[in-house]
């Protein structure tokens, strides 16, 4: 134990429990600057939703860390910058450190780290965020994964990289004199007029806490019924622990270890659970694709899409992002959206398909939507999972695979209760026509209260037709 000062920055990892940055410098160091800095540079800067998120997060990290007697230092600018201030004027003799993998975060730490050591200024950098990092798993040809079904066995063999807890710090102590902070309700990142984000908070409680018992509730409840009703946006089937993983309140580390000890407490078939952890290594997969593909989020990873004849259509992009295309389960989702800041990930899959392949738009538009309105936005996982349903993805869908959201809708949603929650306009119409309210009788209609082009559209595109033209345009590219 030395009394020297150390600084440990936080960024996506919003948490005390299993950080290993914060483990480190409290086994070492006496006294600690708690540092977070609102940087907002780049593509992937907190915005919009997630912004939202950030404050609820900061203000719980806030409280947890005073509870153990230390103190959140909030600054704003351009992250390396304000570290360096923050060293400068502290006298701090080692930083730490949790690595990102996105290539300006990259970038920057490689710098700062080389400018602090030439000052003679230690620098940990550790995983605080992945199950195992890009460059540990490697094919048998010793290359790194593209496809992720040999990726997900390679890591269910190997576990996660931390397979015991790391220890919680109990006191968390501050210079005497310790740097200035920001006030975060200077920062301004909640809404207020108008206050879009009105309905999260009765979806949303961010913060460390909430995440453990979110897991626990998913665990005690959803596991074991996960492989089937995941699928379905009309049940609770799913952990919706995205957000908090996202913002790092809970690790994949923490997610697998109790999901293994939950199997093993209680007995039971660990199928279930590994689907669940297959879909949590998911993210994994798409930090491996970021590092080795760092053009992820703004260049189709295969080729030949380069020249694919995208339409330039700001009415129907409008249209699709405000939940008003007249397809009932994709304005259900794009509603969810925008009331809720999330989305149940069939429906993502449908609302992207539709956007990228019926109406021929740029994956990038809705990637750059989903960013702004997504309180789980990821830079590896929102650029990764767009890509792969455009089919421009290492690991892509068939681009010829073009999901039929009428058929989607009727078999993932099959009494219409997702679409009667967030499309109210549809709601008395029978179970049978809601998921396309074009076939509809004008008897039916009338009874339900639906007037398709009045008080809900009519659909902007025939499916049947797109889909034509979004195979054409894919032998046009393929031919080229």
């Amino acid at each position: 134990m030395t009394k020297n000062t150390a600084i440990v920055w936080f960024r996506n990892d919003l948490r005390l429990a299993d950080h290993p940055a914060l483990t480190a410098a409290a086994a070492a160091h006496e006294e600690i600057i708690l540092l977070y800095v609102l940087d907002e540079r780049g593509p992937f800067a907190r915005r919009g939703a997630a912004a939202w998120w950030l404050d609820g997060s900061l203000r719980s990290l806030r409280d947890d860390i005073e509870a153990r007697g230390g103190r959140l230092t909030l600054r704003r600018g351009p992250g390396g910058d304000i570290v360096r201030e923050v060293v400068d004027a502290s006298g701090a003799r080692a930083v730490y450190w949790n690595r990102r993998y996105d290539p300006g975060g990259i970038e920057e730490d490689t710098r700062l780290k080389a400018d602090l050591k030439a000052d003679g200024v230690d620098v940990h950098s550790c995983n605080g965020s992945l199950l195992r990092e890009p460059w540990e798993l490697e094919t048998t040809t010793g290359g790194f994964y593209k496809v992720y079904t040999p990726f997900w066995r390679s890591l269910r063999a190997a576990g996660p990289a931390r397979p015991t807890p790391l220890e919680t710090p109990q006191r968390l102590s501050t210079p005497g004199r310790p740097p200035r902070s920001d006030d975060l309700d200077d920062w301004r990142l909640t809404p207020a007029k108008p206050d879009w984000a009105s309905g999260f908070s009765k979806v949303w409680s961010p913060g460390e806490a909430n995440a453990l018992k979110r897991l626990e509730r998913f665990l005690n409840n959803a596991v074991g019924s996960y492989p089937d009703d995941r699928n379905r946006p009309d049940l609770e089937g799913t952990s919706r622990l995205s957000p908090h993983i996202a913002f790092g309140e809970i690790s994949p580390n923490q997610i697998w270890r109790a999901t293994m000890a939950h199997c093993d407490r209680h007995d039971r078939d660990s199928g279930p659970a590994d689907k669940f952890l297959s879909e949590i290594a998911w993210r994994d997969f798409a930090y491996n694709l970021l590092y080795h593909y760092p053009d992820i989020g703004v260049a189709p990873i295969k080729e030949e899409f380069a020249s694919f004849p995208w339409r330039d259509d700001s009415d129907a992009f409008a249209k699709w992002s405000r939940g008003r295309t007249g397809i009932p389960i994709v304005d259900a989702g794009m509603r969810q959206l925008w009331h809720t800041g999330w989305m149940h990930n069939r429906v993502r899959m449908i609302v992207a398909s539709f956007l990228c392949k019926n109406l021929l738009v740029h994956w990038g538009e809705g990637e750059r939507w989903f960013w702004d309105t997504l309180v789980d936005a990821d830079p590896a996982n929102n650029t990764a999972s767009w890509q792969w349903v455009a089919g421009s993805g290492a690991d892509a869908a068939p681009y010829f695979r073009i999901f039929n959201p009428v058929t989607q809708s009727q078999k993932f949603d099959p009494s219409g209760d997702y679409i009667r929650e967030f499309v109210p306009e549809l709601a008395k119409l029978q179970s049978k026509k809601i998921h396309e309210p074009w076939t509809a009788s004008s008897d039916e209609l009338r009874a339900a209260g639906v007037a398709l082009g009045k008080n809900y559209p009519l659909p902007i595109v025939d499916l049947g037709e797109t889909r034509k033209r979004a195979l054409a345009a894919y032998e046009e590219t393929r031919a080229a």
